[in-house]
């Protein structure tokens, strides 16, 4: 039974003995300082007493609380008649004694087979080496692991890899699948090659071995909102609330700097430099640059900082509105825009068209593409030309005129 004396709030603080007993009292500020409400800070301190005398019971030390130990102890509390937990429940736990290096990573991954161990180091390569955001890293290697077992399954070792077996995988894989699901795993596969040719593993590179996925190159035409759109989505945000206010400034960055959802969750409270009015962006490639903030850009800005954003550890500028109060993932950045659309009664559509919306308006303010690219912050021109299409009347200038003599 969990010992513990009222506070003046009405919570129970849960007195933790045993092996986690001196990292009790860090645990419990943060749980105050993330926003969670007093009797939760009562479930979550009793949840860490219950597993210090669990460990303490089995004669386990701190750190063997591995993933495959942690759901030894759910089991056993479950066992027990006590309130089930799932493995997540138990995660911002480990997390936080993690961050003190007294457990293993609970969300770490554990190779056990020499493939898996292949794609962590792949997986170690995209992070470290090309800077790529986690859902990109995340997405390579689900690609990965699925060409690597095929390898393995048809008896193929990595050292000995040809331009044939590259190939044969990817007609059958691409067999029956969509040109779009087909040309995710087309570009992953070029990148897993340059990994194992830069890191020694193959002799020579056999990217140019994977086949292109037929398709008409330039792709339809970018879609973007209206003016009269993009001020309905403005406008269904509440700003007498601190969701309504937060929104309001995430949508006014989607659409007046036509920056990426990953770069908007990545961006600080040191990141804006309220004297000069520059925005620093941390982009694609770990690249950081320097962006002008626009005045109402960051008017939105100042406003949710001070009258909308929870106290909170956390430098993330902008933060969920429910406990714990910690910065926002990429997908939520894309529900923001999905719920703004709903709201405004358009639909829901993906960030990206709002990217594609600023390119547009500047196109057709008289914006050359070379504008577009600074601002869209393109590495390859090709990304930026597709916005060449979207003016058709502009194209037609640059068309000649049939020859008079094949009339």
């Amino acid at each position: 039974m969990d010992v513990g004396v009222r506070d003046r709030d009405g919570s129970v603080r849960v007195e933790v003995r045993g092996l986690l007993a001196a990292y009790a009292p860090g645990r419990r500020a943060q749980l105050i300082g993330s926003g969670y409400a007093p009797r939760t800070v009562s479930e979550q301190m009793s949840l860490m007493a219950h597993l210090s005398d669990w460990l303490e019971q089995c004669g386990l030390p701190a750190g063997a609380l591995t993933p495959p130990v942690a759901a030894q102890f759910l089991r056993e509390r479950r066992e027990r008649g006590l309130r089930p937990m799932s493995a997540r429940s138990l995660r911002p736990l480990l997390g936080y004694l993690h961050g003190l290096q007294v457990v293993p990573d609970p969300a770490g991954r554990y190779p056990v087979t020499p493939v898996e161990q292949l794609v962590e180091d792949y997986r170690d390569y995209l992070i470290g080496e090309r800077g790529l955001f986690p859902g990109t890293v995340r997405q390579y290697a689900d690609y990965a692991l699925v060409f690597l077992t095929d390898l393995a399954d048809h008896g193929h070792a990595v050292q000995s890899l040809e331009s044939g077996q590259v190939t044969d995988f990817v007609v059958r894989y691409c067999a029956g699948r969509s040109a779009g699901a087909s040309k995710c795993m087309v570009v992953a596969l070029r990148s897993l090659l340059r990994f194992l040719h830069v890191t020694g593993r193959v002799s020579m590179s056999l990217s140019e071995a994977v086949p292109s996925v037929p398709g008409w190159s330039p792709g339809p035409l970018p879609r973007g909102l209206e003016r009269m759109q993009v001020a309905g989505l403005l406008d269904s945000c509440d700003r007498e609330c601190a969701r309504g206010r937060r929104d309001y400034a995430i949508l006014l960055l989607l659409t007046r700097l036509g920056l990426r959802v990953a770069e908007v969750a990545g961006l600080t409270l040191d990141d804006v430099d309220w004297q000069t009015g520059t925005l620093v962006v941390h982009g694609k490639g770990a690249r950081v640059e320097q962006m002008p903030l626009p005045e109402d850009v960051g008017q939105a800005l100042a406003d949710y900082v001070r009258n909308g954003r929870p106290r909170s550890p956390s430098r993330h500028l902008f933060l969920g509105v429910h406990a714990p109060w910690s910065g926002m993932a990429p997908g939520a950045v894309s529900a923001v825009v999905a719920r703004a659309g709903n709201r405004a009664g358009f639909g829901r559509f993906g960030a990206h068209r709002l990217r594609h919306t600023v390119a547009c308006d500047l196109l057709r303010a008289g914006a050359s593409l070379t504008e577009v690219a600074q601002l869209l912050r393109h590495r390859d021109e090709r990304s930026t030309a597709v916005y060449a299409k979207v003016d058709p009347g502009a194209l037609g200038g640059l068309a000649r005129s049939w020859p008079g003599a094949w009339v």
